[in-house]
């Protein structure tokens, strides 16, 4: 983590596994809260931006297109003029923080219940 902070890297969790990008986040956010550091980063995961920025600036054709908390920022015509995709925005269960779910090609359960889902919430 020194490593990545002392690099002056702006996309921490490039090439990272899922554990380690929410390790490295973390730890960004706990710096950010406890110490009042300012961060600033690139992330093109938008669902990890809305999980742990407090500001977000969406870029298109080299210039700010959008700016502001992930609530205001993030929303479905956001996405499409920035990363001409469509998707759904849905609230993370978990955090309350904008969850896009881009469409696109995939397999479908239909008619399936989560059932991990309701045993780890229990």
């Amino acid at each position: 983590v020194k490593f990545i902070i002392s690099r002056q890297k702006t996309e921490p969790t490039t090439y990272l596994d899922m554990t380690h990008q929410v390790d490295i986040l973390d730890l960004l956010f706990e710096l950010n809260e406890k110490e009042k550091r300012t961060i600033v980063m690139v992330l093109h995961d938008l669902n990890l931006a809305c999980r742990y920025a407090h500001h977000i600036v969406a870029v298109r054709n080299k210039g700010i297109y959008v700016q502001g908390q992930p609530e205001e920022v993030v929303t479905g015509l956001m996405v499409k003029d920035v990363f001409q995709m469509n998707c759904d925005i849905i609230q993370d269960p978990i955090f309350g923080t904008p969850l896009c779910i881009p469409h696109g090609k995939g397999r479908k359960v239909v008619g399936k219940r989560n059932r991990e889902r309701e045993v780890l919430h229990v």
